[in-house]
């Protein structure tokens, strides 16, 4: 099966937040969006949540074409796949639920439109499972919010053809995504387990009495986490090396680096511990709200954003007035 058709009407099944912060990436980029859910409410829900976040898309930019009018709803799945071009699922983390889910999108869906799912706990291989088009399935695993987040992590399954995978990635390429593709299944995907890895050491140090939450959080932060918001950290140890960069790293710096992992913790998670995180948690919220939390990290993070692209720009600039100079 080729899969290289034009990607224009995008159905997204199952509305919560993030099949609703979907929706309104899709919007955003000019896209046609056919929304189904049978919950109650899910359609006024879905158009709040949409309106809400189209100033935060607006500030980001829009593309093309990009309207709230492109949205329309359907309780009826069927209906919204029939003439889907993409799909784009976000049900309930429940491997029962998704196996007959995805065998009824894929009767339901044209047989060369990919059907992916938002899933960050359960593999391709399994929601493919009892489809008879399997090779289109994949996981196309966002980070929260999708229309603000740009990272999103592909991987398909022991059926997904290697075909859906390109296409995949081009598409979500082309609508501003961050995609990274993943060559192996793996529990959790990448950057959650990541974000685990971290966070066993965060647990580990405030179990030990080494540092408070408050503190913690803020070693983070404002330490590595400002320069994994410019870079990756192995790029980052490229700069860490000096002039010699990374060879100079890996033959210097990496031994003592892998000792000293060695000494990393294993935490036990007590209800103690549990508790402590809480009331850490809620002092450093000093009575701000989730909701009023997440807002103005949103904001911070569109503005990193704008900055990470001016800088792109600018280097990109550079990069041709040097070659225009070479040539002159």
């Amino acid at each position: 099966m080729s899969f290289d058709k034009p990607i224009r009407r995008v159905a997204v099944v199952a509305t919560g937040v993030i099949g609703a912060s979907w929706a309104a990436q899709y919007l955003a980029r000019g896209l046609d969006v056919v929304a189904t859910d049978p919950a109650p409410n899910a359609e006024a829900n879905l158009r709040k949540y949409v309106d809400e976040a189209w100033e935060q898309l607006e500030e980001i930019g829009l593309s093309a074409g990009a309207s709230r009018d492109r949205l329309t709803f359907t309780t009826d799945m069927g209906q919204a796949l029939a003439e889907a071009d993409f799909v784009q699922e976000n049900g309930p983390e429940r491997r029962n639920f998704k196996i007959k889910l995805f065998a009824d999108m894929d009767e339901a869906t044209p047989v060369d439109t990919l059907i992916a799912s938002s899933s960050s706990g359960i593999s391709p291989s399994v929601m493919q499972s009892e489809c008879k088009h399997p090779e289109r399935v994949i996981v196309g695993h966002p980070f929260n919010p999708p229309h603000i987040i740009p990272l999103v992590e592909v991987v398909g399954g022991a059926k997904t053809s290697p075909e859906a995978i390109e296409q995949a990635m081009r598409f979500y390429i082309s609508i501003g995504k961050k995609a990274i593709h993943l060559h192996k299944e793996l529990p959790g995907h990448v950057a959650n387990r990541l974000q685990a890895a971290l966070y066993k050491e965060m647990l580990y140090l405030i179990e030990q009495g080494v540092l408070s939450v408050e503190d913690t959080d803020a070693a983070v932060s404002y330490g590595p986490g400002l320069r994994w918001g410019a870079m990756g950290q192995s790029l980052q140890w490229h700069l860490g090396g000096g002039a010699g960069g990374i060879e100079h790293f890996m033959e210097h710096l990496m031994d003592p680096l892998a000792a000293s992992m060695k000494a990393l913790g294993n935490p036990e998670v007590t209800v103690e511990l549990k508790q402590t995180i809480v009331d850490g948690v809620m002092r450093e919220a000093a009575g701000r709200s989730v909701d009023e939390l997440a807002q103005n990290e949103n904001k911070v993070i569109i503005g990193l954003l704008k900055l990470r692209a001016n800088g792109a720009d600018a280097a990109s600039s550079e990069k041709e007035a040097g070659r225009a100079g070479a040539t002159a």
